[in-house]
């Protein structure tokens, strides 16, 4: 097959569960076409097969317009490259504005060259975006026009269908997917200088949004260092990084937190770490929670959305209700203070991730593809 793939190329789930989609399709003989306005942050050098159409985002001179209107730019680009590469279906994650500039480039391919579309719902484009008054008209009308419409946990699919009905659409689960020969537990002596010797390694990755509560992460960190030494590493950026950077320095924690920015490759850090803390107020999925399972660092992590499909509590990671700090931190230092315990959580957690390897998702979506096809 041939496949359009449009994503938000800056770093978060929707945009890794999409490149990496299309960079495993690509290993399994499809062509892939990536049509965003810049290089998704995974798509890392050549890869056979994978192509990428940057969208222009600067025109001009022209007075009519006080800010570009991408959306139109899109849905032109997606247009010219199902022409000109004669693609078979338009694979758009994230439902605004990609749904809807899809359903505006197949309208204007029809009869010429039909496309499908398929919309992947990943979270805030429904639980936050789509149920703002100003875009929940055209969130539902897209999401109905589409061809085939998938949600990456069954949270995410309930949540769409509570929030705006869809009765004629038929939202299908395919849930996220982690490269298990990238994120594996690491060899011995794998942590390097990571951490100073003796010390736990905690660990976090996100794009610092509020829904995130990073402040958490550093909370229940400060409870785990006032029982043994240890380390927290802050992987992303965000707008509420600078209030987790002063929350480390009110909890007088700053000298063993490490704040590193975004990185395009974290499963270094991930083998390194002896736990991940997850406190958000919601995920639809939980995508970082995956790969830091199958890294073999369990994940202490909120009872919210869709981490429950991912981690059971007490088994491979740790539950508990949101704004639990006192109790995401005893727990984990009880985890991390038995080790015949977390070794079990440890091994329990890989054998958790392998049940959402390419291998086994990946295929999901090709059969989607197909039937949406025929």
């Amino acid at each position: 097959m041939k496949i359009g793939i449009t994503c938000y190329p800056t770093y978060g789930g929707s945009g890794a569960v999409a490149t990496e989609l299309g960079l495993e399709l690509a290993r399994r003989g499809h062509e892939v076409h990536f049509i965003t306005y810049d290089s998704p942050f995974r798509l890392r050098g050549y890869s056979e097969r994978v192509f990428f159409h940057q969208v222009e985002t600067r025109m001009g001179r022209y007075p009519l317009f006080d800010h570009f209107p991408y959306t139109l730019a899109l849905a032109s680009k997606q247009h010219e490259v199902v022409l000109r590469e004669e693609l078979d279906l338009l694979h758009v994650h994230y439902a605004i504005p990609h749904a809807t500039t899809a359903y505006l480039a197949r309208e204007m391919l029809m009869p010429e060259r039909p496309v499908r579309v398929i919309t992947t719902l990943h979270g805030t484009d429904i639980t936050l975006v789509g149920q703002e008054s100003s875009f929940y008209a055209i969130t539902k009308f897209s999401i109905e026009q589409s061809d085939g419409v998938t949600a990456v946990s069954n949270y995410l699919r309930d949540e769409t269908y509570r929030a705006f009905g869809c009765g004629t659409c038929d939202v299908r689960t395919i849930p996220n997917f982690v490269n298990l020969q990238e994120y594996r537990p690491g060899e011995p002596g794998c942590r390097g200088k990571v951490a100073p010797e003796g010390h736990k390694v905690i660990s976090h990755v996100s794009n610092f949004r509020e829904v995130k509560r990073v402040k958490d992460v550093v909370r229940v960190f400060a409870r785990v260092r006032r029982a043994m030494p240890a380390t927290l590493v802050m992987i992303g950026d965000g707008p509420e990084r600078v209030d987790a950077e002063n929350e480390a320095r009110d909890l007088a924690v700053t000298d063993d937190v490490r704040f590193l920015g975004r990185l395009d490759s974290v499963a270094s850090l991930l083998q390194a770490s002896d736990l991940f803390i997850l406190p958000s107020q919601t995920e639809s999925f939980g995508l970082a929670a995956l790969e830091a399972m199958a890294c073999g660092a369990p994940v202490v992590a909120s009872r919210a959305g869709g981490l429950p499909e991912v981690i059971d509590d007490g088994i491979n990671g740790i539950l508990e209700p949101v704004g639990s700090v006192e109790a995401m931190g005893r727990r984990a230092v009880e985890l991390l203070r038995d080790p015949e315990r977390y070794s079990a959580m440890r091994a329990a957690a890989v054998t958790k991730a392998e049940q959402f390897s390419a291998s086994s998702v990946v295929p999901m979506y090709e059969s989607f593809y197909q039937e949406v096809l025929a």
